[in-house]
């Protein structure tokens, strides 16, 4: 149980990360803070992607009408 355990949560972890690297190359910061962010993520896996969820370049959604 111990192995399917750490596999799932590495499977989640691959998703956030691939997520996170594509969410940060879409946004519309420079190039230079998007290759700092995908480098924080691709070495620092789990920390990078709580750091990205936190703090990372976001897109801002404007609503019209409200």
């Amino acid at each position: 149980m111990h192995i399917e355990v750490n596999g799932l949560l590495g499977i989640l972890l691959l998703v956030g990360d691939v997520y996170a690297i594509v969410s940060t190359a879409q946004s519309n910061r420079s190039t230079g803070a998007k290759v700092a962010w995908i480098v924080a993520i691709l070495l620092l896996p789990a920390l990078g992607f709580i750091l990205w969820w936190l703090l990372g370049p976001r897109s801002i959604v404007r609503r019209s009408g409200l």
